[in-house]
């Protein structure tokens, strides 16, 4: 057993009242900020258990963020205000902190389930006769407007972009750019109603 599961009682992200869970959130941020890279205002939880890590960008997390056990944040990306990222989502930016390509980039009030993954760069396998992993990388930015709830074990692909209050169903992969206040959903993800609007045929 984690002796943190034994501080945080168990919960699936991190919050305070007692304590045992008061002195998991202090270890949790201060994991996270021991980053010169990594900043955040005092209003966000980060589980002890969370992979923070800015590599050789930034991470800058808004107002009243949390981030789960479990979560790994890597490389160069911004948060809005009021976001959560839960357990076992992966997101990486592959770019350094001054770079143009390769970031992510989340809104406000932007949800991300479990599972959730968003690598912000594509291995390049263009030359058969050279090994994949000695071909490079090509970066793509992704970007996640405001409101937007990204459900569990969702794939989100270099170079995308998600539009303001968007719904992406379980399991989808999103391989191309979605329209604000769309629902999409599937492999690869398309779009099957607009919020607030009739069904798309």
């Amino acid at each position: 057993m984690s002796f943190f599961i034994w501080l945080d009682g168990g919960m699936s992200m991190p919050v305070g009242g007692s304590w045992r869970r008061n002195l998991g959130l202090w270890w949790g941020r201060h994991l996270a900020l021991r980053h010169r890279g990594v900043t955040a205002p005092k209003t966000c939880s980060f589980h002890p258990e969370a992979r923070i890590n800015p590599r050789q960008g930034r991470i800058s997390f808004g107002d009243n963020c949390t981030v789960a056990p479990g979560a790994t944040i890597q490389g160069n990306i911004s948060f809005g205000d009021d976001c959560s990222v839960q357990t076992g989502s992966v997101l990486v930016g592959y770019s350094k902190a001054d770079a143009t390509e390769g970031r992510i980039r989340i809104g406000n009030q932007v949800r991300i389930a479990p599972g959730v993954m968003m690598i912000a760069a594509d291995h390049v396998f263009d030359n058969p006769d050279v090994p994949i992993h000695g071909q490079g990388m090509r970066p793509g930015d992704i970007v996640i407007g405001d409101d937007v709830w990204i459900a569990g074990r969702v794939q989100v692909m270099a170079g995308v972009t998600i539009g303001t209050g968007s719904v992406i169903g379980a399991g989808a992969v999103v391989t191309r750019d979605i329209p604000p206040y769309s629902v999409a959903v599937g492999i690869p993800a398309v779009v099957v109603k607009q919020r607030g609007a009739a069904r798309v045929a």
